[in-house]
C-alpha cells in the first residue's frame, strides 16, 4: 500500500468499515446547539466525529475527540502563505512565521515601553537600508542595526513562547508556511488546555518584531540548507515550468537572498494585521476532552478578536499548456527526472480523476508504474504523486536511471506508463481495490490524532466542506473505467513540464558574506509579567500511567509450539502479524540481501506480478526485512483476509522460484543504490562518518560485500537461505481482533518441522574510542555540517532519568541551552542540538553528541561556541525548572498502547530491563535538582574528547578552525563506505 502519499491525500479520512460495502450512505449537514448555545455542524456518517463551529468574530473551530491518550493535537492555521507575500518582500510569511515565536508586548519583554523605542528605531533603520543602494553606507547602516538590536535585547527575553509551551509538556511545537496557508503545531497534555488557550490567544494578538536580525540570519541559514538540497531546486523549477504567472511558481516560500537581505519591518507588520484576523483563521483540536467546555474554552480566549473585512488578492491565470516545457537544474546528488501535469485545483473534478489515476499507476504494490518498471527492474526507481491546491493543482511521476540509463530513457519509460492508461490497458477491478486500499490507509490515519487534525486545517486552507471529503471515495467509486480512460486521454497529453536534475555544479548558487552579528542578550534570569501570571495558574495534575508489561501482552501457542504474543485491536477490523527471527545480518551477512531479493521473484503457480495482484485484491499487505540482528517476515491489512494473506506469504516462502536475470538486475540496483547514496550529504555525514567514527575502519558499514561478490552468488543460494530460515527458531507476535482464528491460520498455513535451530554466531564489531580526530569528507555545498561524538559509559539504565532530563533542559527543543546560544544569541546555525545518547543494547557504550549546520565562513564561531558549551553547561535555574516540569508532564501524559506495547516491551528487554521503567525514571526526576544535574554533566559531558565528522566545501573550509579539535583526516566517500568501484557484468 502506497502509504508514502498518505499527506497528498490526507483529507481523505474514513472508518474502518467493511471494504466490500456498496451501500449507498447518507453524508448530509446538520446543525445545532450545544450547552452553551453556541452552534455547530456535523455530518452525518462522519467517522472523524467532527464538530465545525463558527464563532462570531468568523473564526473556524475544528473539534474532535479521541480519548486514546490523554493529549490534544493543535493547530492554528491561517490562510496565508508565501502566495500574497508582496512582490518586493517575498519569503515575508515565512520570515512572520518565525517571528510570531518571538512574543507579544507581554510575552518575551521586561519592559516593553523602554525596548518599544529601540524597536522603533530598528524599524526604521531597515527602511533606510532597504532604499540605499550605496555599499559602503548600508553596511553602515546594518551596523547600526546590530548596535541598537544589542541594546533592545537588554529588555528582551528570549525563548518565553517557547519556554511556556515546554512547561506545559507539548511536544512537537513548530510551524510551517507554504503556498496558501501558514500553521501553528503543538502537541498538549490534554489538562493543560486552559494555559495553552491562554498563551495562543495572547501571542496571536499582537506582533512584536524583536531579536530581527539574528533570527533573519537563522532563516538565511535555512535558506542555505535549501541551496544544498536538490531535490528543492528540482522542485522549484517544475513549478516555475508549470506556473509561468502564479505565484506558485514565481515566489518560493523561503523567498530570495535579496529580499531576504533587504526586509521591511513595516511589510511584515503589514501582512500580520490584513491577514492574521479571526476570519481568516482557524482553530484545531483533535483529543481528549469534552466539547461543551472546551468551545467555552477557546471562545473566551478568542472570541474577542475582533473580525476585519478581507479579500486576497486575485492571482494571475495561466495559460493552457500546448507543448513539453524543459527545464534543467545541476547539483551533486544523482540524476532524477520529474514529468508534471498541470490540474484543477481543490474541489475540482480534476481532484476526484487524478487522485484516482495515481493510485492505478502507483500504489506500492500493483499499479502500472509498481509492476511494469520498480518490479521488473528497468529503472532504479519510478513513482508518481499529486498535489492539490486551491488555484491549480499537478500530478508528478518522478524516475531515478540505472547504470548507463539516460533520463530521457526513463521519461520514455514513464510516459509509456501513462499511454497504457490511456488505453484502459489496466485491471477491471483495480478501481474498486485503489478505493479499498484508500480506505484501509484513511482507517489507519482515523487512529492519529495529527493526522486527523492536518486533515481539518487542509480543509480550511483549502474552503472544503467536509461533507465533500467524508464522501469523496464513494465518489471515486462510481468512475467507470470507460471514463477513467477518457478523462486521461484527454488530460495528459504533450501538455507536461520536464525537469532533469543533472549531476554537475550549480552556477546559480548565492554565497552570502558572514555579517558579523554581535551576540544577543538571552537574559534567562528575568521573566516577563506575563509568564509570571501564566506560571500561576494551575491544572488539574495529570497522573502518569505504567504499563504491566506482563500482563498487557498475552501468549499463546500454535499447535507446533511456536509461541504466540498478541495484543488485542479494540479500535478496528485491521491486523498486523511478524513472524520474527532473533537472528540478522550480523548471524549471516547474506540474509538481508536474501530478503530482498524476494520481492522481485514470484513461485511456479504465481508470477512476481501476479502475487503482487493477489495481495493487492485482497487489501493485505507483505514484507520481508532484515536488520543486523533481527528478520521480519510482516503481514497487515484487512482482518477478515488474514488466513488468504497468510496463505499468498507461505506460498511464497516455501515456493519461492529463483530468477537469474531478476537478480542480475538486483545486483545493478544494489551497485546503482550505493553510487546514488554516496553523493547524497545526509548520508555521508549521518551514515559514513558517524559510523567511521564510532568503529573506525571495522564497522558493519565498511564490512560488505562487494558488486562482483554479489555477482557471484547463485540466487538459488538465497532462495534456499529464505526457506530455511523456517527451520531455525522463531516466534509470532499478533495485533488484531479474533486471535483464535489468526492462529488457526498459522496452524494450517505456517508448517515448521522437527527441532528448531539455533541461530548462527553473530559477529561483533567493537566501537573504537574518541578523541583527537577530525575525520572530513568534501562536498560540493553552501553550508558545512558537523558532528562532535565522544563515546561513554557503557549503558546504565539508572542514568535514563538523568540523561532524559539533561537533553530537554541543555541540547534538544527551542528552548534548550544549545538552541539558545547557538542561534538565537549568535546566529550561528538554523539548526543545533546537543544530546546524552543512550545505547539501544545493555552492553554497548551511551554517546555524547552535538551538531552544527552553518555557514562555512561561521565555522570557526560555532566550533567555539558549540565546544564552550560542552564543557561549561549554563545553570539558569528557572530554565531548570521549566525542563524539569516539560519532561514530568511529557511522562505524565504519554501512553503506551496497542501494538506499541509489544514493540516497547521488545526495545526495553534488548536493554536488559523487564519493566517499565518510566515509572522510575519519574520518580526519580521529581526528586533531581539543578545540583544533580551538573553533576551528571561533570561526570558524562564536560570534558569529553570527541571525534569530529566534517562534512563541506573544501575550498571555504576553515582548516584552523578544525586543527584546534584534532588531528585531520579526509576521508573519501568511497572508502568511508568501503566501495570498490567495479560495475556489474551484464550476462
Amino acid at each position: 500500500m502506497k502509504h508514502f502519499k498518505l499527506l497528498a491525500l490526507s483529507l481523505l479520512v474514513v472508518s474502518a468499515i467493511s471494504c466490500t460495502t456498496n451501500t449507498e450512505k447518507s453524508y448530509e449537514v446538520a446543525s445545532q446547539k450545544d450547552a452553551n448555545g453556541i452552534t455547530y455542524e456535523t455530518v452525518e456518517n462522519d467517522p472523524t466525529g467532527l464538530r465545525l463551529y463558527t464563532l462570531d468574530n468568523g473564526l473556524k473551530v475544528y473539534l474532535s475527540k479521541n480519548s486514546d491518550e490523554p493529549k490534544i493535537q493543535t493547530f492554528i492555521a491561517v490562510r496565508a502563505g508565501s502566495n500574497y507575500d508582496p512582490k518586493e518582500s517575498t519569503g515575508l510569511a515565512h520570515y512572520l512565521e518565525h517571528m510570531v515565536f518571538k512574543g507579544t508586548h507581554k510575552i518575551g519583554t521586561a519592559d516593553w515601553e523602554k525596548e518599544k523605542v529601540y524597536l522603533d528605531k530598528i524599524s526604521k533603520l531597515y527602511e533606510q537600508h532597504r532604499a540605499e543602494k550605496d555599499t559602503a553606507k548600508k553596511l553602515a547602516l546594518y551596523k547600526e542595526i546590530d548596535k541598537i538590536s544589542l541594546e533592545a535585547s537588554n529588555f528582551s527575553i528570549a525563548n518565553e513562547y517557547d519556554k511556556m509551551t515546554a512547561s506545559l509538556g507539548a511536544t512537537g511545537t513548530n510551524a510551517h508556511t507554504w503556498f496558501e496557508e501558514t500553521v501553528y503545531k503543538n502537541k498538549i497534555p490534554a489538562n493543560e488546555l486552559n494555559k495553552w488557550l491562554s498563551v495562543e490567544s495572547e501571542r496571536f494578538s499582537t506582533l512584536v518584531l524583536r531579536l530581527f536580525h539574528t533570527e533573519l540570519e537563522a532563516v538565511f541559514e535555512e535558506f542555505n540548507r535549501g541551496q544544498d538540497n536538490d531535490f528543492r531546486k528540482r522542485y522549484a523549477a517544475m513549478l516555475k515550468g508549470l506556473f509561468p504567472k502564479h505565484p506558485y511558481g514565481q515566489q518560493s516560500t523561503i523567498g530570495t537572498a535579496e529580499h531576504l537581505k533587504n526586509p521591511s519591518m513595516v511589510d511584515i507588520h503589514n501582512y500580520f494585521n490584513k491577514y492574521y484576523v479571526p476570519n481568516n483563521m482557524a482553530v484545531v483540536l483533535v483529543g481528549d476532552f469534552e466539547f461543551d467546555t472546551t468551545i467555552k474554552q477557546v471562545n473566551e480566549a478568542f472570541g474577542k478578536f475582533k473580525r476585519k473585512e478581507l479579500t486576497h488578492p486575485v492571482l494571475p491565470k495561466e495559460e493552457v499548456i500546448t507543448a513539453p516545457i524543459i527545464n534543467e537544474v545541476f547539483g551533486p546528488t544523482s540524476e532524477s527526472i520529474s514529468i508534471a501535469y498541470r490540474s484543477g485545483g481543490v474541489n475540482t473534478v480534476d481532484e476526484k480523476f487524478v487522485t484516482l489515476v495515481d493510485m492505478i499507476m502507483a500504489n506500492g504494490n500493483a499499479g502500472l508504474i509498481d509492476l511494469n518498471l520498480n518490479q521488473k527492474q528497468v529503472v532504479q526507481r519510478a513513482s508518481c504523486s499529486p498535489t492539490f491546491l486551491n488555484d491549480y493543482g499537478y500530478h508528478t511521476f518522478t524516475g531515478n536511471p540505472k547504470t548507463g540509463q539516460s533520463l530521457d530513457e526513463v521519461k520514455d519509460l514513464l510516459l509509456e506508463q501513462v499511454e497504457k492508461l490511456k488505453k484502459g490497458e489496466f485491471d477491471e477491478w483495480m478501481i474498486e481495490a485503489v478505493v479499498n486500499d484508500l480506505k484501509l490507509s484513511r482507517t489507519r490515519q482515523y487512529e492519529n490524532n495529527t493526522a486527523l487534525a492536518s486533515a481539518y486545517f487542509n480543509a480550511f486552507i483549502h474552503h472544503e466542506n467536509w461533507n465533500n471529503k467524508v464522501k469523496f471515495l464513494d465518489d471515486l467509486k462510481k468512475i467507470t473505467k470507460q471514463e477513467l480512460a477518457d478523462f486521461a486521454n484527454g488530460f495528459y497529453k504533450e501538455n507536461y513540464v520536464i525537469t532533469y536534475k543533472r549531476k554537475g555544479e550549480d552556477k546559480n548558487i548565492v554565497k552570502v558574506s558572514n555579517p558579523g552579528i554581535t551576540p544577543v542578550n538571552l537574559n534567562r534570569g528575568k521573566s516577563s509579567d506575563f509568564i509570571t501570571e501564566f506560571n500561576k495558574i494551575e491544572s488539574e495534575p495529570l497522573q502518569p500511567k505504567f504499563v504491566d508489561y506482563k500482563t498487557a501482552i498475552k501468549e499463546t501457542k500454535t499447535k507446533n509450539g511456536i509461541k504466540v504474543s498478541y495484543v488485542l485491536n479494540e479500535n478496528n477490523d485491521l491486523f498486523d502479524m511478524n513472524i520474527i527471527f532473533d537472528m540478522g545480518s550480523d548471524n549471516d551477512k547474506k540474509l538481508s540481501l536474501a530478503a530482498g531479493y524476494l520481492e522481485y521473484i514470484g513461485t511456479e503457480k504465481y508470477t512476481n506480478e501476479a502475487l503482487k495482484k493477489e495481495f493487492y485484491k485482497l487489501g493485505i499487505s507483505y514484507y520481508v526485512s532484515a536488520g543486523t540482528d533481527k528478520t521480519y517476515f510482516g503481514l497487515n491489512g484487512l482482518k477478515e483476509n488474514l488466513p488468504k494473506g497468510l496463505e499468498l506469504l507461505e506460498q511464497l516462502w516455501d515456493n519461492a522460484k529463483a530468477d537469474q536475470e531478476a537478480y542480475d538486475k538486483y545486483v545493478e540496483k544494489i551497485y546503482k543504490g550505493r553510487q546514488d547514496g554516496k553523493l547524497q550529504k545526509g548520508n555521508i555525514l549521518f551514515t559514513g562518518l558517524m559510523n567511521y567514527g564510532k568503529y573506525g575502519e571495522n564497522s558493519r558499514l565498511r564490512d560488505i560485500m562487494q558488486i562482483d561478490e554479489l555477482k557471484a552468488i547463485n540466487p538459488e543460494e538465497l532462495v534456499a537461505l529464505i526457506k530455511d530460515m523456517k527451520n531455525y527458531k522463531h516466534r509470532i507476535f499478533y495485533y488484531g481482533k479474533d486471535v483464535e482464528k489468526a492462529v488457526a491460520a498459522l496452524d494450517v498455513n505456517h508448517k515448521v518441522y522437527g527441532e528448531l535451530k539455533e541461530y548462527p554466531v553473530a559477529k561483533e564489531y567493537k566501537e573504537t574510542e574518541t578523541g583527537g580526530n577530525v575525520f572530513f569528507t568534501d562536498y560540493d555545498m553552501v553550508q558545512t555540517e558537523m558532528m562532535f561524538l565522544a563515546k561513554g559509559d557503557p549503558f546504565k539504565a539508572e542514568n535514563m532519568a538523568a540523561s532524559t532530563l539533561f537533553n530537554t533542559y541543555f541540547g534538544s527543543g527551542l528552548s534548550s541551552i544549545v538552541f539558545q546560544e547557538i542561534r538565537e544569541s549568535k546566529s550561528l546555525a538554523y539548526s543545533a542540538f546537543a544530546s546524552y545518547s543512550n545505547a539501544n543494547k545493555k552492553d554497548s557504550p551511551n554517546y555524547v553528541m552535538a551538531y552544527v549546520g552553518t555557514q562555512a565562513n561561521k565555522l570557526e564561531q560555532a566550533v567555539d561556541a558549540m565546544m564552550d558549551l560542552m564543557n561549561n553547561m549554563p545553570e539558569a535555574d528557572k530554565q531548570f525548572q521549566a525542563a524539569k516540569e516539560s519532561t514530568l508532564k511529557k511522562l505524565a501524559a504519554q501512553r503506551i498502547t496497542k501494538s506499541s506495547i509489544f514493540w516497547n516491551y521488545e526495545r526495553l528487554q534488548d536493554l536488559g530491563i523487564d519493566n517499565d521503567n518510566r515509572e522510575e525514571m519519574y520518580n526519580t526526576i521529581k526528586n533531581m535538582t539543578m545540583k544533580d544535574l551538573k553533576s551528571f554533566f561533570d561526570k558524562n559531558v564536560k570534558g569529553e574528547s570527541y571525534n569530529v565528522m566534517v562534512i563541506g566545501n573544501k575550498k571555504d573550509l576553515n582548516v584552523k578552525s578544525l586543527k584546534k579539535l584534532g588531528k585531520i583526516k579526509e576521508l573519501e566517500v568511497d572508502y568511508l563506505f568501503n566501495y570498490i568501484d567495479k560495475k556489474p557484468v551484464k550476462q
